[in-house]
């Protein structure tokens, strides 16, 4: 049976990418390099937004499951400029978000962004968001200093999942026609996103081989490639060309266009 990586993983998966992180930032020649797929920012502008970003989703957390809006995180000191010092202040937002989650546990309600998606409005999704939005900073900063890494499989696999439940699913009007869109990764695991006049939604396909009459009919669209490459692809990191696609390509192209109010 498929299962999502549970709390205590998704704590230590955060810490594991946050210090890949830190060791990509502490390896940079310089903090002022443009990072290339944040072309907005240099290096020293996205480990400012990595470590404001825990802080202020540590006081989202902290502030309780009754909080109506995301927290601003009072008296924190600004990002230093000086790499050392930058360093300890992004170690020390890690902790505070880590701290925060070890003490609301995963099953506490807290106030997310996502409320029309499939995604919960939990401690535990937002965990999980956390895990994902670092792990793909740390491509960024790896990218960034010549020495980008795959994604390990478990957060990849993971990562796939959480983007379809958290940024492809709500209950908006999908405005064109019904569409079944397939994910599937090279690792082993598939999922469907369905779209139409109800919204999006998404669930885990059975695994080839599985007993007759699970298989699901032929979807309208298809992409299938590493766990690793979807992941950036899903998050714009590289071409969605960079898959093998199959079925309506003109399907995709719409679901990027698509931003529908969450």
């Amino acid at each position: 049976m498929q299962k999502t990586v549970e709390f205590p993983g998704l704590l230590r998966l955060i810490d594991e990418r946050s210090t890949a992180f830190r060791a990509a930032v502490a390896s940079a020649t310089s903090l002022d390099v443009q990072v290339p797929t944040c072309p907005e920012w240099t290096l020293f502008d996205l480990a400012r937004h990595v470590g404001e970003g825990r802080r202020a989703w540590a006081a989202t957390v902290a502030a309780g499951p009754d909080a109506t809006a995301k927290a601003a995180p009072q008296g924190e000191p600004d990002a230093p400029k000086e790499r050392e010092a930058l360093l300890d202040w992004l170690s020390a937002s890690t902790d505070q978000l880590l701290d925060a989650l070890r003490e609301a546990g995963p099953d506490r309600g807290c106030w997310t962004w996502w409320g029309k998606s499939q995604s919960p409005r939990t401690c535990a999704a937002v965990a999980r968001r956390q895990l994902h939005e670092i792990a793909v900073h740390t491509y960024d900063a790896q990218l960034t200093v010549g020495a980008p890494r795959q994604l390990p499989d478990e957060v990849a696999v993971d990562g796939v999942e959480e983007f379809l439940s958290t940024f492809c699913t709500t209950t908006v009007a999908w405005p064109h026609e019904p569409a079944a869109v397939d994910y599937h990764v090279t690792e082993g695991r598939s999922w469907r996103n369905r779209v139409d006049g109800d919204g999006a939604r998404f669930a885990r396909l059975p695994a080839p081989g599985t007993a007759a009459g699970e298989e699901p009919e032929a979807a309208d669209a298809s992409a299938q490639g590493s766990a690793h490459d979807l992941v950036l692809a899903l998050y714009g990191r590289i071409p969605l060309d960079s898959l093998r696609l199959a079925g309506n390509r003109g399907i995709f192209d719409q679901l990027v266009e698509w931003d529908p109010d969450r």
